[in-house]
This record gives structure tokens, C-alpha cells and sequence, in this order.
């Protein structure tokens, strides 16, 4: 019964985000935190380094979870990378500066109720 509790808390608080991020956050900023938060939950697996993971995605991959059409993700993708906030190559994202990114999207993790490996304490 807990476990249940637990995957319904995740759901509804991810819900909630991306309710937000859909109807609030302007495209650049959308796009930050769907890379802020596939970079916690890869990192919460294994996946990811601290700064970097695998993001075998198209653009118009992005484009259909994010809702928007591909040339804006491509131009949202080229706004991200000339703020130095993402590099996208060869299937990789490398944020040069995890925490600038996370304020710039307005990326709080604890929607997730997620813990990194190795961390009780959380």
C-alpha cells in the first residue's frame, strides 16, 4: 500500500509540473527543465554524470513532448546553447553549469520524491 501511495505521489507531482510548464514557462525555459529533470532522474538510476547524460532524441522527438512545432525547438535549442546553459552533440547533453540551469528553468526536484544512489538521507 505504500509503495502505491508512493508512485501516486511521483505521478501527480510530475503532473503538476509539467501542467505548469506547459501553461506557464515560455519554450526556453520549458526546455531546461525537461533537461533538468531527466538529468535527476538518470542520475538517480546511474545514467547520468553530474553534469551530462545519453539523449538519443530527435528534435522532433522534443517537439511532441513538449507540444511544440520542430522549428521552434530548433530555435529554442539554439537559444539554449548560445547562453552557454546546454551542448547537444552527438547524442549527449553536457550542461556546463548544472545549477545556472536549474534557475534559469525554475527546477525544483522534489516534485519527483526522488533520492540519488548512495543518499539515505533524503
Amino acid at each position: 500500500m505504500r509503495a502505491l501511495w508512493w508512485a501516486t505521489l511521483v505521478d501527480e507531482g510530475t503532473l503538476r509540473s509539467w501542467l505548469v510548464s506547459m501553461g506557464q514557462r515560455p519554450a526556453d525555459r520549458h526546455m531546461a527543465h525537461l533537461v533538468c529533470e531527466l538529468l535527476v532522474r538518470l542520475q538517480t538510476v546511474g545514467y547520468a554524470d553530474a553534469d551530462s547524460f545519453e539523449f538519443p532524441l530527435s528534435q522532433a522527438d522534443i517537439a511532441d513532448t513538449l507540444g511544440l512545432s520542430i522549428v521552434h525547438v530548433n530555435r529554442t535549442l539554439q537559444e539554449l546553447r548560445g547562453q552557454n546553459l546546454i551542448n547537444w552533440k552527438h547524442k549527449r547533453i553536457h550542461i556546463p553549469d548544472v545549477k545556472r540551469l536549474k534557475v534559469f528553468a525554475d527546477f525544483d526536484p522534489k516534485y519527483l520524491h526522488l533520492r540519488q544512489r548512495g543518499d539515505a538521507s533524503s
